[in-house]
């Protein structure tokens, strides 16, 4: 495939080079040189490795802007397009060649090939002192199965390998089952937790610890429904992990403090607070989420104060400015009409409030936001430059999934402390569960989830495993630009395998030469 045919020589100078201004653990001093015959001859050379592997997390195509979300968040029932924009994925226009995630596919399988040759060379290195070996080992387990994971639930059955194969073997390689990849990263994962340390402090901060690899093999197990497996690893992290839930939901996405922007919540996160990665400015995926100004007043051009006086528009920056805000994001990942309604939403639900806004300091806004996911600071989160943290696991998200296990696999008797836990700081007073049947309670998680986690990254894959994604596109409100419940079809739980890469290996088609449905 194209992006395997990568010459050796030229992996190692993108991968090992230390680049400017990244983040504080990223950012080593390369002083001696790895190459094909010294692979690795100490410590911080393999550290370097690791963090060359972290800095792929850091693409456009993954976390830095849409990437990942373009197929986790659009195109199911909580985040829409304030414009006809993102128009192909949002409604189903997917096709070979057509929004097929193929920059997506790119940096995963150069996580995949980078942390295989890792592990290979690290791997019983006796160059290496032991905590470094284990570190360094941990590490890229863990983020090798963060990329199988993502290949699989996107696009199902994937090339595979766990040492990287030849450049022929690479061109000429086919799918492997999804179930046999993601057993064996189970496995992995269940070796990298017994590797990694609990949790890091200072410049480390952003590493994935133990309980980070613990939460990928939850969500693994969960996803496979595999509900013993799921509940003991969720449990652990309840039970054992420094995690604990936050008092007050809207606390857990506060991150206007710069230099303080981890809470006990986050298990693992993208870290885009310090310094820019490869000289590209840090995360811009807030800009979608940031109201654009001119879109905001109603009446927008209206001048209170009579002619020759400052346009709505014009008092309103004003305003915001004097509290160092604007609003100069892209404005467009807004929430759909049902959710965005609060009367949707349970009776005194505070995480409606926390999570979505349709007026700001007194000026109705001309859609609702995502305010979880917004931040106005014009001083230290500008436009294409906001150092705030991706949260891809947190606390919250692993209550629910342990409730949800042990009500798969015992009814809702012991699963109402998880759900309810999560509740508590939602109600004042509290409005926890009870008296529920099994199906009940399955279902009333349907909706827990979505308002817990809305737009973070989970609820398209949720409703993917729960085998309900096509008849909620079909049922839920869209603006009336978009149309996914015309469109939507079985194959769409799955995306094609890009094109390109099947006209530069056709052996992609030879277990499936449907395309996962898609010819």
């Amino acid at each position: 495939m194209k992006n395997y045919s990568t010459p050796f020589f030229l992996l190692l100078a993108v991968i090992l080079i230390p680049l400017a201004s990244c983040t504080e653990f990223l950012d080593e001093e390369f002083r001696d040189g790895i190459t094909t015959d010294n692979f690795f001859n100490n410590d911080a050379e393999a550290e370097l490795a690791v963090n060359g592997v972290y800095r792929i997390l850091y693409s456009g195509d993954l976390y830095r802007t849409r990437g990942l979300d373009n197929y986790y968040v659009n195109g199911a029932d909580v985040v829409g397009p304030s414009r006809n924009v993102n128009g192909q994925i949002h409604n189903y226009l997917i096709d070979e060649g057509v929004a097929d995630g193929q920059g997506t596919w790119n940096s995963l399988y150069e996580m995949a090939r980078n942390t295989s040759l890792f592990i290979s060379s690290i791997e019983g290195n006796d160059n290496l002192s032991e905590g470094a070996r284990d570190q360094a080992l941990g590490e890229l387990l863990f983020l090798r199965a963060l990329a199988y994971y993502h290949l699989t639930n996107l696009w199902g059955d994937v090339p595979y390998f766990r040492e990287l194969p030849s450049t022929e073997e690479l061109s000429e390689i086919t799918r492997s089952d999804r179930t046999m990849i993601r057993t064996e990263m189970k496995a992995d994962l269940e070796r990298a937790i017994g590797l990694l340390p609990s949790e890091y402090s200072g410049a480390d901060l952003g590493r994935a610890s133990k309980w980070a690899a613990t939460a990928l093999k939850a969500k693994y197990h969960l996803f496979d429904r595999e509900w013993q497996p799921a509940l003991a690893a969720s449990r652990s992290i309840i039970e054992n992990s420094p995690h604990r839930l936050l008092d007050n939901y809207a606390d857990v996405f506060d991150q206007s403090d710069p230099a303080n922007q981890y809470n006990d919540e986050y298990i693992y996160v993208v870290d885009f607070t310090k310094d820019p990665v490869f000289g590209e400015g840090r995360t811009q995926r807030t800009d979608d989420y940031n109201p654009r100004i001119r879109d905001e007043p109603s009446n927008r051009n209206d001048r209170p104060d009579g002619p020759g006086t400052p346009t709505r528009v014009q008092l309103y920056s004003d305003l915001l400015a004097s509290y160092g805000e604007g609003m100069t994001g892209y404005g467009w990942a807004i929430p759909l009409p049902e959710i965005a309604d609060s009367t949707n939403w349970e009776e005194g639900d505070m995480r409606y409030t926390a999570s979505i806004v349709t007026e700001y300091r007194g000026y109705e806004l001309s859609f609702p936001y995502y305010r979880k996911n917004w931040n106005l600071d014009q001083e230290n989160s500008p436009r294409g430059n906001h150092p705030e943290n991706y949260i891809v696991f947190r606390l919250a998200d692993i209550y629910l999934m342990a409730a949800e296990a042990e009500n798969e696999l015992n009814g809702p008797e012991g699963a109402y402390a998880y759900v309810n836990a999560v509740r508590a700081r939602a109600f004042e007073p509290d409005k926890p569960w009870s008296g529920m049947s099994q199906d009940e309670f399955r279902r009333a998680m349907y909706d827990e989830r979505k308002w817990e986690l809305a737009a973070e990254g989970h609820r398209r894959m949720d409703l993917i495993r729960w085998g309900i994604l096509l008849e909620t596109v079909k049922s839920t409100e869209h603006r009336p630009w978009n149309n996914p419940g015309n469109n939507i079809t079985p194959k769409h739980v799955l995306l094609p395998i890009p094109l390109e890469e099947i006209q530069l290996n056709p052996n992609l088609l030879e277990t499936d030469p449907s395309n996962n449905g898609y010819r």
